[in-house]
């Protein structure tokens, strides 16, 4: 996934069990990776883009992504577009999604206590270490070693956009050119997949996307973004902690 993944377990569980349960998580991810990776020749996703393979022939998991894929072009009116670079890359739902999925095999598994973070996309599930909400900090956009917010999370998702590390690499695909006018965007809610596609969908659409992430709290996605010029937007229910 081009990225580093920690995985925290709270659990009271014999060591043994939490090794077990950590390394079923990471087989999980790396067979993610190994099936969507668009750096991999031996991909499905790479065998699809090069017509080798069509959607109907490929896994359950690569029909599930690309469904979401589409539901999610629809909902964000074509802001998050696999095929915003020109080639098919679901990366942008897929890191989001395995985590998610991950988060509940754990769970299934008996880990009620956790916090996956996949380069800052995280899923967390009941109380951290200490016994109160996960602390998440979110990067500020300049200055590395510095946190824009602190949020407090005990169930939930937290998913950041941003052009401070990676550059200008989310495209808005009316225009065709990288998107500009926000610098990060965060957003908070039940599901990190989801999460992670209305972030790079607000940072596609630039200023007006903060009025659409206003219009995702009802669905119980809260958000935080900051634009180009320096200006923070918060919505009311973000759990700042």
């Amino acid at each position: 996934m081009g990225t580093v993944v920690s995985i925290d377990i709270a659990d009271d569980l014999p060591e043994e069990r939490l090794r077990e349960l950590i390394a079923g998580t990471c087989e999980w991810l790396h067979e993610v990776d190994a099936r969507f990776s668009t750096y991999k020749e031996d991909s499905e996703v790479s065998r699809l883009r090069r017509g080798e393979l069509t959607p109907a022939q490929g896994s359950g998991d690569l029909r599930l992504v690309l469904d979401r894929c589409a539901d999610l072009w629809r909902e964000t009116d074509g802001y998050f577009d696999a095929y915003a670079g020109g080639p098919l890359d679901p990366s942008g739902y897929v890191k989001g999604w395995s985590v998610e999925v991950a988060s509940a095999r754990l769970a299934a598994a008996g880990s009620t206590r956790h916090h996956i973070n996949a380069g800052g996309d995280i899923r967390m599930r009941g109380a951290a270490p200490g016994g109160g909400p996960w602390r998440v900090g979110i990067r500020h956009p300049w200055q590395e070693d510095k946190l824009a917010w602190v949020l407090a999370v005990r169930e939930g998702a937290v998913a950041t956009s941003g052009t401070y590390e990676r550059g200008a690499h989310v495209w808005n695909p009316r225009t065709g050119q990288p998107a500009t006018g926000l610098r990060s965007v965060t957003v908070v809610g039940p599901d990190l997949a989801v999460a992670d596609a209305y972030a790079t969908a607000a940072l596609a659409m630039g200023e007006p996307g903060l009025s659409w992430l206003a219009q995702r709290v009802t669905d119980g996605y809260e958000s935080a973004a900051v634009t180009e010029d320096g200006r923070a937007f918060t919505s009311p229910g973000l759990p700042v902690a």
